[in-house]
C-alpha cells in the first residue's frame, strides 16, 4: 500500500499533538502560530467525547490538516481543516470571530459539499459522474475547499479497514468515480494515487493482493531505486553540460493494474512500473540525453518511440524509451523540453485526458482545468487576488442542476425552470405550470443556480403562454426553448392568433395608458398591410410587445423634459447606483462599500435601501436565511447614463407579504431609478404608485410586463 509523505505519523499510538504543532508552525508568523494552536485547542474541546475509527476525533481533523501541510497549503487552510467538522456544534460567526472570514468561508464551503457524496451514490453513468465532477468545481467559491474535501476523503479511505464490507465498497466506488479523478485533474498526484490504490484494495481485494505480490518489493525500496537512477542521470548529463530537471516516481498499484487491463497485457510486459522524466531546454538536448541513457544502460527492443519527430494526433511530443537498469530492473524514461512538458500537462494533450479514457472532450472545460492546475501552483500569490481570479475566470458559462431523480443537468447560465422543462422534453415544457426549487415553489422566471434541485409542476393540457416568448418577461433564456414555443403557436389557426394578438395588443396599450390608437397607422409603422395580419403576427409571437411599445416612443415621451439621474454620494465619488434614487439609499457603516465593489441592497423600514458589500457578514446571513428584503443593486458610471424621463405608474394588487419587495426588485433589475413611492391598503387590496426615471419606452414596457406577471398583481399601467 502507498501513502502520502508524513513527516509525523498522526495515526501512531505515540502521536503527540504538541510535537505535531511544533513541526507545523515552523517558519510561520507569530499570529499564524497562535491561530493554529488556538484552533487545535478549540477542536480538542469541541470533539472531546467524539471518536473516529475507534480513535479520538481530534486525530482525524489533525490528519486532514497534516495531509494539506505536506502539500504546502497556507495557514488558513490548515485551520479550516482542523475545524472542518465543527459546524454542527458551533455557529459560523463564532469561527469568523476567532479566526477571520476566510477560515469561516472555507469551513462553510466544506460543509456545503457534503451532499455531493450522497448524490453520487445515485449516479450510475459515466456521463452523469463527469457532470457531477464539473458541478463540484463550479460550486466551490474557493478551490481550497476542494483540497480540504479531498484530504478529508483520503483519511476516510485510510480508516475503512474496520467498516462493513458494504460500506467499504460504497466508499471505494464513490472515491474511484469522483474524488480520485478530481484530484488527478487538479494535479494533486500525492492524493490521487493513494485514493486509487485504496479504492482498488476494497473493490478488488484479490487483485490488489496479487498486484502487491507481483511488485515483490516495498514502495520505499522502489522509491530508493528511482532516486538512485535520478542521481546517476543528473551526474551523467552534467558531464556533457546539460542542466536537466530529472524527476521520477514508481507506478502505484492501481495504475499498473489499469494499464494491464487497458492494453490486455501481463505484468511482465509493463515497463513503466518505474519511470523517470527528463526535462531539458532544447530538442537537441533531448536527443543528447537519449544517447547518454542508451550508452549507460541497455535499451529494450521495440520499446523506443520518437513522438518529437512524429507527434501524436493531439500534438503530444516526447521521447519514450525503456532500458534495463541496475539490478536488471527495467524502467521507462520520458525525455522532452520544458515547452513540450507544459503542453503535455496543460494543453490538449494533458495527461489526465489520456488516463481517464474519455472518448469526447469538452474543449472549454479542458482549458479551465488547465488554468486551474496552474492556479494551484500559485501558492505564493496574494490570497485575495487568488480567489478573485478564480471567481472571475472559472466556470462562468455553465450551471449544473439536479432532477428529482438525482440526474445532473448541464445547462447554460441564466436558464429558468421553464428552460429546464423544455430541456427534459418538449411536451413537459408545453404542459409546465409551475416549478419547485429545493422543494419551494418559485416563479418560472427564477434563475437556476448550480446545485438547485428542480421539480416541474405540470398539467395534462398543452398550453404555452405567449408571454413566454417575451424577452423582457424573463421566462426563457435559451433559443431552443423559445423555438419550441413558437412552433407550437404556429400550429394554431389564424382565428385564434387574431384573438391572442388582439388581447396582447390591448394589454400593451392599457399598460402604457395609450387611450387613442390609430390601428391602421400602427400596422404601417410595423410594415403590415392590414391590422389582421399584424394581429396574427403578434399572436404567433413574430411581433413583440417591445416592438409595439417603441412605435409610441415619441407620443409618450415628447412632452417630457429629461431629468438628470439621481446619484449616490455624487460630490465625493461621482458614482451612480443603478435601480434606486439617491434619496432612498444609504451606504452601510458595517462594511463601508466603495465604488466598483460587489454590492447588494437591504430594504429597511426607516433608512430606505441600505447598501452592503455582498460578502458583508450581515448580507451573507440574510442571503442564507432567504431574507425577502434583499434587493439587487449595482454601480454604474455617469458617462454611461442615458437621458431619463419622469414617469408615474400604478400597481393594483391583492396584498401579500413581500409584494413591495418584488415590485421594487423588478424595477431595480431594469436599472430604473425610483424617486417616489406611495402605497395604500384597503380590504386586502393595495394600490402602489411609483415615480420612475426611465430611459425609453422599451425599458418601461419591459418593466410593466414583468410587474404584471408577479403573483397577486391584477393591473399595472402608466399614469402620466
Amino acid at each position: 500500500m502507498v501513502s502520502t509523505t508524513n513527516s509525523i505519523n498522526t495515526t501512531s499510538p505515540n502521536f503527540d499533538l504538541g510535537n505535531w504543532l511544533e513541526n507545523i508552525i515552523q517558519n510561520r508568523s507569530e499570529a499564524e502560530k497562535q491561530a493554529l494552536i488556538d484552533a487545535c485547542n478549540w477542536a480538542e474541546e469541541i470533539h472531546q467525547t467524539r471518536t473516529y475509527a475507534d480513535k479520538p476525533y481530534l486525530i482525524h481533523v489533525i490528519t486532514v490538516a497534516n495531509i494539506l501541510a505536506q502539500l504546502g497549503m497556507d495557514t488558513d487552510v490548515l485551520i479550516a481543516a482542523i475545524l472542518h467538522d465543527v459546524i454542527d456544534n458551533v455557529d459560523l460567526y463564532e469561527i469568523e470571530k476567532r479566526f477571520g472570514s476566510t477560515v469561516m468561508k472555507l469551513v462553510d464551503g466544506v460543509a456545503k459539499m457534503k451532499f455531493i457524496e450522497e448524490l453520487n451514490s445515485q449516479i450510475d453513468t459515466h456521463k452523469q459522474t463527469e457532470r457531477l465532477r464539473k458541478m463540484l468545481l463550479a460550486m466551490a467559491e474557493d478551490i481550497r475547499v476542494v483540497l480540504i474535501k479531498l484530504a478529508d476523503r483520503l483519511d476516510n479511505m485510510r480508516t475503512l479497514r474496520n467498516q462493513s464490507k458494504e460500506k467499504q465498497q460504497r466508499a471505494a466506488h464513490e472515491t474511484l468515480e469522483l474524488f480520485a479523478p478530481l484530484a488527478n485533474r487538479l494535479g494533486i498526484w500525492q492524493i490521487k494515487w493513494e485514493l486509487e490504490d485504496l479504492s482498488l484494495r476494497y473493490l478488488e481485494p484479490e487483485t490488489y493482493q496479487r498486484m502487491a505480490k507481483l511488485l515483490d518489493e516495498r514502495r520505499l525500496d522502489r522509491e530508493s531505486y528511482i532516486q538512485q537512477i535520478m542521481t546517476s542521470l543528473s551526474d551523467e548529463l552534467l558531464k556533457i553540460n546539460i542542466k536537466a530537471d530529472v524527476s521520477g516516481r514508481p507506478k502505484h498499484i492501481y495504475s499498473i493494474w489499469h494499464k494491464m487491463q487497458r492494453k490486455g497485457v501481463e505484468f511482465e510486459e509493463i515497463f513503466d512500473v518505474r519511470a523517470v522524466r527528463i526535462l531539458v531546454k532544447t530538442v537537441t538536448e533531448c536527443y543528447m540525453a537519449l544517447g547518454v541513457i542508451h550508452n549507460k544502460w541497455q535499451p529494450m527492443r521495440n520499446e523506443f518511440d520518437d513522438y518529437i519527430a512524429n507527434p501524436k494526433n493531439n500534438n503530444y511530443q516526447s521521447l519514450h524509451t525503456a532500458v534495463i537498469g541496475p539490478e536488471q530492473k527495467i524502467f521507462e524514461v520520458h525525455i522532452r523540453t520544458f515547452e513540450m512538458h507544459h503542453h503535455a500537462e496543460l494543453g490538449v494533450a494533458s495527461h489526465w485526458r489520456y488516463q481517464e479514457d474519455f472518448n469526447k472532450q469538452d474543449a472549454n472545460f479542458e482549458q479551465k482545468i488547465a488554468w486551474l492546475r496552474r492556479m494551484l501552483q500559485w501558492k505564493d500569490e496574494d490570497a485575495g487576488d487568488f480567489i478573485d481570479r478564480f471567481k472571475s475566470e472559472i466556470f462562468e458559462d455553465r450551471v449544473y442542476v439536479l432532477s428529482p431523480q438525482g440526474e445532473v443537468m448541464d445547462l447554460p447560465q441564466g436558464v429558468t425552470p421553464l428552460d429546464f422543462a423544455y430541456y427534459i422534453h418538449t411536451e413537459l415544457g408545453h404542459c409546465c405550470r409551475g416549478a419547485k426549487i429545493n422543494n419551494r415553489i418559485v416563479p418560472l422566471t427564477y434563475i437556476l443556480k448550480s446545485g438547485d434541485l428542480v421539480e416541474i409542476l405540470s398539467s395534462n393540457i398543452e398550453k404555452p403562454s405567449r408571454d413566454w416568448l417575451l424577452p423582457q418577461a424573463g421566462y426563457l433564456a435559451t433559443s431552443k426553448a423559445r423555438s419550441r414555443v413558437r412552433q407550437w403557436f404556429k400550429k394554431q389557426d389564424n382565428h385564434q392568433h387574431i384573438n391572442e394578438g388582439r388581447s396582447l395588443l390591448e394589454r400593451v396599450l392599457r399598460r402604457l395608458n395609450i387611450r387613442v390608437c390609430n390601428y391602421e397607422q400602427l400596422s404601417k409603422d410595423l410594415n403590415f398591410k392590414s391590422i389582421d395580419k399584424l394581429l396574427i403576427a403578434i399572436g404567433k409571437g413574430e411581433v413583440t410587445t417591445i416592438q409595439i411599445a417603441n412605435t409610441f416612443q415619441e407620443q409618450v415621451l415628447s412632452a417630457k423634459k429629461p431629468v438628470k439621474a439621481i446619484t449616490e454620494n455624487k460630490s465625493a465619488t461621482e458614482i451612480h447606483v443603478d435601480g434606486v434614487g439617491g434619496l432612498l439609499t444609504k451606504l452601510a457603516g458595517c462594511c463601508n462599500p466603495k465604488p466598483h465593489d460587489r454590492i447588494i441592497g437591504y430594504i429597511s423600514q426607516e433608512r430606505g435601501v441600505v447598501i452592503h458589500l455582498r460578502d458583508c457578514p450581515n448580507a451573507l446571513r440574510w442571503q442564507d436565511e432567504g431574507n425577502k428584503r434583499l434587493i439587487e443593486v449595482d454601480w454604474s458610471q455617469p458617462n454611461n447614463l442615458k437621458p431619463s424621463y419622469p414617469i408615474n405608474i400604478q400597481v393594483n394588487s391583492f396584498d401579500r407579504p413581500g409584494l413591495l419587495f418584488d415590485v421594487c426588485n423588478v424595477i431595480t433589475r431594469e436599472h430604473i431609478n425610483i424617486t417616489a413611492t406611495d402605497s395604500k391598503s384597503h380590504n386586502n387590496h393595495v394600490d402602489m404608485n411609483f415615480t420612475l426615471e426611465i430611459n425609453d419606452l422599451e425599458q418601461l414596457s419591459r418593466t410593466l410586463s414583468k410587474i404584471d406577471n408577479l403573483t397577486n398583481v391584477m393591473k399595472v399601467w402608466r399614469k402620466s
